[in-house]
């Protein structure tokens, strides 16, 4: 299992953990990442993402992806 900032571009991945205070976790369950989901990284600017989630495309910091761990 990897932080989400060290997955690779294209590829579909599964959530398996969200880290951080519960504001940060309900936060990002907001936006569609939840454990057990799939997404998909579209692309990489320097560590901010932009990721495929649930069929929309969201734009997250480096920070935020640090938080979300995947397999």
């Amino acid at each position: 299992m990897i932080p989400l900032t060290f997955a690779n571009v294209g590829k579909k991945i599964s959530i398996k953990k969200i880290k951080g205070k519960d504001e940060t976790k309900r936060f990002l369950g907001s936006l569609g990442f939840v454990e057990g989901g799939e997404i998909t990284i579209v692309s990489d600017n320097g560590g901010n993402l932009i990721v495929n989630v649930k069929n929309t495309r969201v734009a997250i910091s480096r920070e935020m992806a640090n938080k979300i761990i995947v397999a």
